[in-house]
C-alpha cells in the first residue's frame, strides 16, 4: 500500500486558495481529501431539518463533483473524530495530516485529541492558518498584549497587511496530486439529516454592493449587504480573495472583515467570553429572565414592530439583517433585561452563518458587557431606529404585514421610556464602580 497524505476539510470548504490544502497538494504523496461529520455537533442539533447540514452537504457535492474531473472523490465519514481516525490510521498507510487552524474551545480540544493519536502512530499534523488575516497574537500592541478596543487594532491590522498577507494560493496547478481513490458520496438521508428548502445565498461577490455598502448597509429594505457571512463561517469562499476586493472597492466593508479578525483573537486571548462577560463584572448583572417575555422576543410578538420582524426573519430564513441584530439584542438585554447568553444561545441555533466568535462579540457589545462594548447607558430606542433605518416599514410590512391592525399585533411587553429607565438602574446598581 502506497504512502499518502491526508487533508481534512473542516471550516475551509473549498479547493481553490485554501492554505492546507495547498501544503497537502505539494507535499509529494498523494491527497485523500476527507470530511468528517461529527456527531459530538450534531447530536446537539434540534432539528434534522437544520439548514446548515445541508449547506456543509451541498459545499461536499461541489467540492466532491470537481474531484470527479481528475479521477478523485472525497472520503465523507459519519461519526465521532477519535473513532474515525481510529478507522483511517489502520485502513490507510498515512505519512502526514494536513488540516487549517480552527479557534473555538470545542475544536482545539478535538484537534489535541487527534494530534495525540496520530503521534502515537508517528503521523505528523500540520495545520495553517486559513479563514483569517491576521491570527492569534499577529496584531497586538507595542508591549505585546491584546488589543481590546477595535479602533487602534484595525490601524495596527491595516499598517501591518502587505501583498503576502493576501496573496492567493494556485491550489489548481497541483489538483492531479488527489489520490485516485473513488468513494460513495452519501446521501443526506446518510448522514441523518433532511434537505432544507432555504434559499442559500450566492457566493458570487456583487461588486456594486460593495461599492454602495457605506450608505445602504443599515437600511434592512435594501439589498445593501453581501449576504458572504454563510461562504465565510464555512469557508467557501476565501478571506484573502474578499480582502483584495474590499481594498479595491470600500473600506467600510473591509472593517468589518477586519471585526472577524478582531473577534477571532478576543477569543484566542480571552477564552473565558464563552463562559461569561468579557467584563467580569457584568456577570453579577441581577439579569429579570422572565421566561414568557423571552417566548414573545424568540416568537417575534413583542409589540415592537422592527424587534419582531428581525426575529421573524430569522425564524423564517437563518438570516437577519446586521443593523437589526442589534436592536434585537439591544432590546432584548435592556428593555426586557434578559440575559445576553440567552440571546447568544438562539441565535447559535437559528443563524445560518453562526459564528461562536462574531456572535459572542456582538451579543457582548449589545450587553455593554464585553470588550469595546455600547456603553450600558445606551439603550437603542425601536421607534428611532425604524424612523431612522426602515422609514417607511418597507422591512416591517415584509415580516410582519399585521403590525397597523390593532385587533391582529399584539400590545407592547413594555413601554420604552420605563425600560430604558429600569436598564440604567438595574446596570448602575451593579457598576457602581464604573459610573
Amino acid at each position: 500500500m502506497e504512502k499518502i497524505v491526508i487533508f481534512w476539510f473542516r471550516r475551509d470548504l473549498r479547493l481553490d486558495d485554501n492554505a492546507g490544502l495547498y501544503h497537502a497538494l505539494k507535499s509529494g504523496l498523494k491527497v485523500l481529501p476527507i470530511f468528517i461529520f461529527d456527531e459530538n455537533i450534531l447530536h446537539k442539533l434540534d432539528s434534522k431539518n437544520d439548514a446548515r447540514v445541508d449547506f456543509i452537504y451541498k459545499c461536499l457535492d461541489k467540492i466532491n463533483k470537481k474531484l470527479t474531473e481528475f479521477n478523485s472523490s472525497i472520503l465523507v465519514k459519519i461519526g465521532k473524530p477519535d473513532f474515525i481516525w481510529n478507522e483511517l490510521i489502520t485502513t490507510y498507510k498515512i505519512k502526514s495530516v494536513y488540516a487549517n487552524h480552527d479557534y473555538e474551545p470545542y475544536a482545539k480540544e478535538r484537534d489535541t485529541k487527534v494530534l495525540e493519536m496520530l503521534e502515537k502512530h508517528k503521523i505528523d499534523f500540520h495545520t495553517f492558518k486559513d479563514q483569517v488575516i491576521f491570527e492569534k497574537s499577529e496584531v497586538t500592541k507595542d508591549d505585546g498584549k491584546p488589543y481590546t478596543v477595535f479602533t487602534p487594532f484595525s490601524r495596527k491590522w491595516k499598517d501591518k497587511i502587505t501583498d503576502y498577507y493576501l496573496k492567493s494560493y494556485p491550489n489548481e496547478k497541483y489538483f492531479s496530486n488527489f489520490t485516485s481513490f473513488l468513494h460513495q458520496f452519501p446521501t443526506i438521508k446518510d448522514i441523518g439529516f433532511d434537505e432544507n428548502l432555504v434559499a442559500f445565498p450566492s457566493d458570487n461577490l456583487n461588486e456594486n454592493i460593495v461599492k454602495n455598502y457605506t450608505i445602504q448597509r443599515d437600511f434592512p429594505a435594501i439589498s445593501g449587504t453581501s449576504r458572504l457571512s454563510v461562504h465565510l463561517r464555512f469557508g467557501s469562499i476565501s478571506i484573502r480573495k474578499l480582502a483584495q476586493n474590499a481594498f479595491k472597492l470600500n473600506e467600510t466593508w473591509l472593517n468589518e472583515l477586519i471585526w472577524r479578525d478582531f473577534y477571532m483573537m478576543i477569543l484566542h486571548h480571552f477564552p473565558h467570553v464563552t463562559k461569561g462577560a468579557f467584563k467580569h463584572i457584568y456577570n453579577q448583572i441581577e439579569w429579570r429572565n422572565n421566561e414568557q417575555e423571552f417566548k414573545a422576543w424568540c416568537q417575534g410578538k413583542t409589540g415592537y414592530p422592527i424587534v419582531d420582524a428581525g426575529m421573524r426573519e430569522l425564524n423564517a430564513t437563518g438570516f437577519m439583517h446586521n443593523r437589526v441584530r442589534m436592536i434585537v439584542a439591544s432590546f432584548l438585554t435592556k428593555h426586557l433585561l434578559i440575559n445576553w447568553q440567552w440571546g447568544e444561545a438562539y441565535f447559535a441555533k437559528k443563524l445560518l452563518d453562526f459564528d461562536l466568535s462574531a456572535n459572542n462579540g456582538g451579543w457582548q457589545w449589545a450587553a455593554g458587557c464585553g470588550c469595546d462594548a455600547a456603553p450600558y447607558f445606551r439603550v437603542f430606542n425601536p421607534y428611532l431606529q425604524t424612523e431612522k433605518f426602515d422609514k417607511d416599514r418597507k422591512y416591517i410590512k415584509k415580516w410582519v404585514p399585521e403590525f397597523s391592525d390593532p385587533f391582529k399585533y399584539p400590545k407592547p411587553i413594555v413601554v420604552h421610556d420605563f425600560a430604558r429607565k429600569r436598564a440604567i438602574e438595574t446596570y448602575s446598581k451593579t457598576l457602581k464602580s464604573e459610573v
